[in-house]
């Protein structure tokens, strides 16, 4: 990674202990995509996308929902109306060949395949800019973004 956003590290193993104790006591968790590295004496600038994702895979979570500045995955990045509803990951590398999924999207999108792939049900890719988008989603029977599933 550049000077500008630090020193970038993998995750290798995620204890989900601290979570599921916070959830246990009755506090919502906040977590720092910051990490402690293994092999020297330094901290870490973790993708906040793959640390959810890796942490969703650890609780052996029911869904993944990443927030974002656009409604979803799109056909065409210029067309709100081309929303992709629901994406089975073995669509994913043609998409990524047509260019349906570029730039940002990319690290975005394969977090949620290794999710899904891990056993999380599902990942959605959702607009946090959206009022209330999150509980939309969960108890809409079509939703508003894109559903990732295996």
């Amino acid at each position: 990674l550049s000077e500008k956003l630090g020193r970038g590290g993998e995750i290798h193993h995620v204890d989900p202990s601290p979570v599921t104790d916070a959830l246990d006591d009755g506090y919502i968790p906040v977590v720092s995509t910051v990490a402690q590295g293994t092999d020297a004496d330094c901290a870490y600038n973790i993708n906040a996308d793959t640390a959810a994702a890796k942490l969703a895979e650890a609780l052996n979570a029911e869904k993944l929902i990443l927030l974002t500045d656009v409604r979803g995955l799109l056909r065409d990045p210029h067309d709100e109306d081309t929303l992709i509803h629901v994406l089975h990951t073995y669509d994913v590398p043609e998409l990524v060949a047509q260019g349906v999924i570029s730039g940002g999207m990319i690290p975005k999108v394969d977090c949620c395949v290794e999710a899904v792939r891990s056993g999380v049900d599902s990942a959605i890719i959702l607009d946090g800019r959206v009022a209330h988008s999150i509980l939309i989603e969960l108890l809409s029977d079509a939703g508003i973004g894109t559903m990732l599933v295996h």
